[in-house]
């Protein structure tokens, strides 16, 4: 039975088989999907063509609209399959994995300059793992966000510790962070769980801050993290960025090839073992979990259990592989006792200390619940709603069984404000 333990946030607990090792292990999936961040529509420029063979860091695709801005192949392989939807939007790029292949290296000749730092991580791929707050999805070609977070520390259940994915890296941590500097005009936020420090403090005459964090859901939340420390407005946005791919960023300036592995844990209720593995982004989820999961009908999540979705792929930004058994259909009620049993109107919101916690006690819970709930877009954006996105309010979500679609009211909420104040 899942059980919830109070404190400043809460730590939703999960039925799932403990970690086979704490060693991970290197798994590269034969098949891998290139697709856009959860919940954006980017109209794109295909680079390759079916039956094409790609070196690891190829250019597969640029925006149409800031050509600029490239998806890259996460490992070598050959094109499946290139998927678009009406307008020219991406779906999915399929890649068939093939072994030995090349890798792209870049020329890293002016990246001591902020134009020359940014044509490479546009080039290389980084720049799609950038998310901007407000609105979610990736920062504009030119923009100076008003501070960077870095999210060295999770919350969520099953996810892996992000200071071991920075474990022999400390170098290109730092180098990555010193980089970050260049692009933003104010601090660059280092946000980590209690314990030693993940650099030199004074790095770039202090313009990077560690800043400690409580070890309960939400506070490994980037959308709390950026409320607390430096909340995005329609004039100031703020950007987040997980602490590993900060790291690869490092590396890439030093090597001029980018690394295409990321610490994921794969756990949940469905399977035999929990594993800990190094993956290409865009992983096939049923070959992370060949041969681990129970029989049965089960539901591969790229996510966690509070926040994820059922997919194929490894999402861009995830590290977390869940696998929960589907529940059984029952044979559906008449339509008279559903309307009997069941108000046409949402079910009311009862303010409880769970629902203050899952807002991390940094937000007033009832009024933004309300605020959402009612379409009141002024109200919630003066409670701090643009430091937010769908997935910072997993756990709200969660407290509330579901019925209260906090999440989806939060991205219409989002939406509209972006199309009013859209330049």
């Amino acid at each position: 039975m899942n059980a919830l333990k109070f404190g400043s946030g809460l730590t939703p607990a999960f039925p799932s088989p403990r970690i086979s090792a704490l060693e991970p292990t290197d798994v590269i999936t034969q098949e891998a999907g290139i697709r856009t961040p959860s919940g954006l529509s980017l109209r794109v420029n295909p680079l390759v063509r079916e039956g094409d063979i790609v070196s690891q860091g190829a250019a597969v695709a640029c925006l149409r609209d800031i050509p600029d801005v490239q998806f890259v192949a996460p490992m070598p392989g050959r094109v499946a399959r290139i998927s678009l939807r009406p307008g020219r939007k991406l779906s999915e790029i399929v890649l068939f994995h093939e072994a030995g292949g090349d890798v792209v290296r870049h020329k890293c000749a002016d990246v001591d300059t902020e134009v020359g730092l940014r044509k490479l991580m546009k080039a290389a791929g980084v720049w799609p793992w950038l998310r901007r707050r407000p609105f979610g999805g990736m920062p504009p070609a030119g923009e100076r966000p008003a501070a960077i977070v870095v999210m060295a520390m999770d919350t969520r259940p099953f996810a892996p510790d992000p200071r071991l994915a920075l474990e022999g890296r400390e170098g290109a941590f730092a180098r990555g962070l010193q980089a970050l500097t260049m692009l933003c005009d104010g601090p660059v936020f280092v946000c980590q769980t209690a314990g030693p420090a993940l650099f030199e403090q004074g790095l770039s005459g202090g313009q990077v801050r560690s800043v400690d964090g409580h070890a309960r859901h939400p506070h490994g939340s980037a959308g709390f993290r950026v409320h607390d420390l430096a909340p995005a407005t329609i004039e100031t946005p703020v950007w987040d960025v997980h602490a590993e791919d900060v790291a690869a960023l490092g590396d890439l300036l030093v090597t001029g090839v980018l690394p295409m592995s990321r610490l994921v844990r794969v756990a949940g209720e469905g399977l035999r073992e929990s594993r800990l593995i190094r993956t290409q982004p865009g992983a096939d989820l049923r070959e992370l979990t060949l041969r681990a999961q129970i029989p049965g009908a089960n539901a591969l999540l790229s996510g966690s259990p509070l926040d994820g979705h059922e997919a194929q792929w490894l999402a861009p930004r995830h590290r977390q592989v869940t696998v929960l058994p589907r529940s059984p259909k029952g044979a559906p009620q008449h339509w008279l006792v559903s309307a009997l049993t069941r108000s046409g109107l949402p079910k009311p919101v009862i303010p409880t200390a769970a629902l203050t916690q899952a807002f991390g006690a940094a937000l007033p819970a009832v009024a933004m619940v309300r605020a959402l709930s009612s379409g009141d877009d002024e109200m919630a954006m003066k409670l701090g709603a643009l430091s937010l996105l769908e997935e910072d309010l997993g756990l709200a979500d969660y407290i509330l069984g579901g019925d209260a679609h906090m999440a989806k009211l939060l991205r219409g909420m989002l939406d509209r404000v972006q199309t009013e104040f859209a330049p």
